[in-house]
């Protein structure tokens, strides 16, 4: 599911929008890592940065990449100790939303 606010900056500013979405790529094909890996890392990031929209969008990719809701769990669990506790609780809890809605079996 791809934010109304995103898509209209595609109709407003579609320059804009290509160039960051090729640096975006740029940067995923820069190195060795796999799709599952990338995913995995940008969910790190969101989680760490305290990201929510970013978490939950990148929690989805992360499952379209063939990782389970145990891998995004995961992730949330290895915060705890860098960015504390209480903050890798709420972390977890914006990965519980996904995984919740999203693949139940998995």
């Amino acid at each position: 599911m791809i934010p109304k606010p995103y898509k209209q900056m595609h109709v407003d500013y579609p320059d804009l929008m290509q160039a960051y979405e090729s640096f975006g790529l740029a940067a995923k094909q820069a190195g060795p890592l796999s799709e599952r890996e990338v995913a995995l890392v940008k969910l790190a990031i969101s989680l760490g940065a305290g990201l929510e929209g970013a978490a939950h969008s990148h929690c989805r990719k992360a499952l379209e990449a063939g990782c389970v809701k145990d891998d995004l769990r995961h992730v949330a669990l290895l915060a705890a100790p860098t960015i504390g506790f209480p903050t890798m609780m709420r972390a977890k809890s914006w990965v519980e939303d996904v995984v919740e809605k999203k693949n139940p079996d998995r």
